[in-house]
């Protein structure tokens, strides 16, 4: 990272700066990077938001949130009363004229004290329902004009569906270039994530045998063993296949699939992610029942052993709703790589522990050339690339068991991030915060991946919103999902991995030794 006094000016603009995510991820993430001093040594934070609060009130806040959020523990003195003043709050109504004239004005004053113009980032940090209203505004006051110095950042959701999708696409552009938008996937920032990049390309090992030759089947999963939380009014609007699968294991399944790179340019390699989207075997509305499979949790127990209620119980949820807490997909990519390999996708809430992961199962070997006594355990080479909550890569092989007898059983190798570097990773929203002042849009969603994505999904959003599921609750909490979700893999003879474990606190992961059905 470049030294502060490397980095150009820079103001923080963000919109909701008084919510939730401003004071649990970017704040915290903020400081993070200044106690690494890889923020400018001019930035300032403007924090918008329509409240009345003061200056000193908003630090306050944010104290708290830096105490509990940020990675370097609870924020010393000296270097909290060092970062504090550079946060500013003003008061604002995003539909109003008037707060941006007013935005304008600190900027430039700003600047001309710093005797420096500053890159300016807007971070919309509100509800999606702001999405397509703040852009315009930040267009009609002429804050999105420079495309060099200014940038917007927008969470996800990214739309609702593909029609919603192409309207806010739409009103950025009308006011932003390409170039200026960041669509932040705070999974992308994750460093097991990137690390899938170097895995593939940095190695000769394993790319000669990433294809259909030699991989027979490859499972995504991005387990939550948490409820909705406190999202119940949100999540029962979006539910599983909208809140993670279009975005977080699209951009797995992107990057694991993905052809090999030119140069490590942002535009070649979210080209390549955006030609995996475009090979994908479309799923007709006839067959979705084959290719995708939902559930929603009901009464059951947490990893702990203590009784949760089901999803319909939950706060800002209706008791008859039927929204899917559980979505999982069959995938087929149509190319010479990856004709006739199925990927598995699952994601769900209330299962028996958090784990996100991609699995690679290669094929068996072709022929077995020791005795049936031999190899009782056989399990063919398993790859697995742990993302959180342990991050590290583990090679399941077979190998001879010591003694007389030729005896085989599985055994592993392990990578973790924890021992090898011997240094914290950086939260992921560290990660993209940072790129965004170095104007790296790697790592961020370009307009036409979020459409492919939706295009991808539309017929089983279709389905699913025609055709009511009639057996909800159909898992309980602290299980694997539902039964159906089986056949899926069944069909092939595939079966679900159980996700990587560890060996004990802190310790690497541990691949189960019976794969087996989870």
């Amino acid at each position: 990272m470049k030294p502060p006094d490397q980095l150009e000016p820079t103001v923080f603009v963000i919109f909701g700066g008084a919510g939730d995510l401003t004071w649990r991820k970017l704040i915290p993430a903020l400081f993070d990077l200044s106690q690494d001093r890889s923020l400018p040594a001019e930035f300032a934070i403007i924090a918008v938001d329509r409240i009345k609060l003061g200056d000193d009130a908003l630090r306050r806040r944010l104290h708290d949130g830096v105490n509990q959020f940020s990675r370097f523990g609870k924020a010393k003195a000296a270097a909290w009363n060092q970062f504090a003043p550079h946060i500013q709050y003003q008061q604002g109504d995003f539909k109003q004229a008037t707060t941006y004239a007013a935005l304008g004005r600190q900027c430039a004053r700003l600047e001309k004290h710093w005797s420096a113009k500053a890159h300016r980032i807007f971070y919309l940090a509100t509800p999606p329902s702001m999405f397509g209203e703040i852009p315009k505004y930040l267009g009609r006051a002429g804050l999105a004009r420079d495309r060099e110095f200014a940038r917007i950042v927008i969470e996800k959701p990214i739309g609702y569906d593909l029609e919603s999708a192409l309207a806010l696409n739409a009103v950025l552009a009308a006011s932003f270039a390409e170039s200026q938008i960041f669509r932040i996937d705070h999974y992308l920032g994750k460093e097991t994530v990137q690390n899938i990049l170097a895995f593939r390309f940095a190695n000769p090992l394993f790319e000669p045998i990433w294809n259909r030759r030699y991989i027979d089947y490859v499972t995504i999963t991005v387990a939550e063993a948490v409820g909705v939380e406190h999202r119940g009014g949100y999540y029962d609007q979006a539910g599983a296949l909208r809140d993670m699968v279009q975005n977080h294991l699209m951009q797995l399944f992107c990057l694991v699939a993905m052809e090999p790179m030119v140069s490590f340019d942002a535009d070649e390699i979210r080209n390549k992610k955006v030609d995996v989207l475009h090979a994908a075997r479309p799923i007709h509305r006839d067959a979705v029942a084959q290719s995708a499979v939902r559930g929603q949790y009901g009464p059951g127990l947490n990893p702990v052993g203590k009784k949760v209620p089901g999803y319909r119980e939950e706060d800002g949820v209706g008791p008859e709703s039927q929204t899917e807490t559980f979505a999982a997909l069959k995938l087929y990519i149509d190319n010479w790589r990856w004709q006739d390999v199925p990927f598995y996708l699952r994601t769900g809430k209330r299962l028996p522990r958090q784990a996100s992961e991609i699995s690679i199962q290669f094929r068996a070997v072709p022929h077995r050339s020791f005795p049936p006594e031999a190899s009782l355990g056989w399990q063919p080479s398993r790859l697995v690339l742990a993302i959180q909550p342990d991050e590290g890569i583990v090679l399941g092989f077979q190998a001879k068991y010591p003694g007389p007898k030729m005896q085989l059983r599985p055994v592993e190798m392990r990578f973790n991030y924890r021992e090898s570097f011997e240094a914290p990773s950086p939260d992921a929203y560290e990660t993209l915060l940072w790129d965004v002042m170095k104007n790296d849009a790697t790592l961020f969603m370009r307009a036409d991946q979020v459409e492919a994505a939706w295009r991808l999904l539309l017929p089983v959003l279709e389905a699913w919103s025609s055709t009511q599921p009639g057996d909800f609750p159909n898992y309980a909490a602290g299980t694997w999902g539902p039964e159906a979700v089986q056949g899926l893999l069944a069909q092939q003879e595939h079966r679900w991995p159980q996700p990587a474990e560890l060996v004990k606190p802190g310790g690497p992961p541990k691949i189960k030794t019976r794969p087996g059905s989870s």
